[in-house]
């Protein structure tokens, strides 16, 4: 089973009918229990539970449930994207026991799907929030988030905080593993989308050799990929390294775009086989399809090419529409 996925907003919804939750930076996970033990999912049905020892627990409180949440790592009192990162792919044990006690994760739970064996997914959202609030999941490595009904007022709180942003809930709303649903409304802030990396540039000044200056990035269409712009802001220092170190091996004879980017793109640029995402913040889409100040934020392990191309669209559309209302 996959997640529900929210579609991107530019309008927080307001009435008696919608709920609203802090957007957390984190890891969206399935968190299965079943016969004594606890298994977890990414977001594209990876297998990931020996990454994250501490939340095995959780089988010890309950006989049979799947819970749907995000896994952080807090750091100053926010997620911490960048601590969580390095535990997305540990399958050592011994590793994994030593990071949980370095930079331990906490399962943030905010959805039930299945509970002693009954399936709630036909269900309203607000039954499965009631019957989730009565298993009162506050273990040390787990928690269920509250709710508010103020959207506006959670979305200015959470940008004072450092948070990602909100998410609304219709309360009405049945849940739709796998698809992305208008009952779901996510409000970033400042938005961030995941694309795929199909070349990269160096920088154009300094002395270092193949220093990462830029990456040009798209989403997969019919034959290639969409281009849709340069990003190299957010790419100095560590992160710009890391990147590249992933790069060089995935090196390609030809342009994976298609059309080609413009010419002042694509000069000097190195091809890539395009297999791998990324998230970058922008400001939306520009009239000319374009990222507009796409700024790079981290590398998506956890999603394949194949899993941005129908979030993206949404993703898109939304910041074109910010766009055209001058927001």
């Amino acid at each position: 089973m996959r997640p529900m996925l929210a579609t991107a907003t530019s309008t927080i919804p307001a009435g008696d009918d919608w709920i609203h939750e802090v957007k957390w930076d984190g890891m969206r996970v399935l968190v299965e229990v079943s016969e004594g033990r606890l298994r977890i999912f990414s977001r594209t049905e990876r297998d990931v539970t020996v990454a994250f020892p501490e939340l095995a627990p959780l089988a010890d409180e309950y006989a049979d449930l799947v819970l749907d949440g995000e896994v952080v790592v807090m750091k100053a009192g926010v997620p911490s994207f960048a601590a969580l990162a390095e535990r997305f792919h540990v399958t050592d044990a011994r590793r994994a026991a030593a990071l949980a006690t370095q930079s331990p994760a906490t399962l943030i739970a905010f959805d039930l799907l299945r509970l002693y064996g009954v399936d709630l997914t036909a269900r309203t959202w607000a039954d499965r929030r009631a019957t989730l609030e009565r298993l009162e999941l506050s273990g040390p490595r787990w928690q269920t988030p509250p709710v508010f009904t103020d959207g506006p007022a959670l979305h200015a709180a959470t940008l004072a905080q450092g948070l990602e942003g909100i998410v609304s809930k219709r309360i009405s709303s049945p849940y739709l593993p796998g698809r992305r649903s208008p009952d779901w409304l996510k409000s970033p802030h400042r938005g961030t989308v995941s694309v795929v990396v199909g070349g990269w540039r160096p920088e154009a000044t300094g002395t270092v050799r193949n220093r990462l200056g830029a990456v040009l990035v798209g989403v997969p269409g019919p034959g290639g990929l969409r281009f849709l712009g340069r990003v190299g802001s957010g790419l100095g220092g560590k992160a710009g390294a890391a990147l590249l170190r992933d790069l060089e091996p995935l090196a390609a004879r030809g342009c994976p775009f298609l059309p080609d980017p413009p010419r002042e793109n694509a000069v000097g640029a190195s091809w890539v086989h395009p297999v791998l995402v990324v998230d970058v913040q922008s400001l939306g889409l520009s009239r000319t399809g374009r990222l507009r100040q796409p700024a790079y934020k981290r590398l998506r392990t956890d999603l394949s090419a194949g899993d941005v191309a129908d979030a993206l669209d949404h993703e898109l559309v939304s910041g074109a529409a910010s766009e055209r209302e001058g927001e």
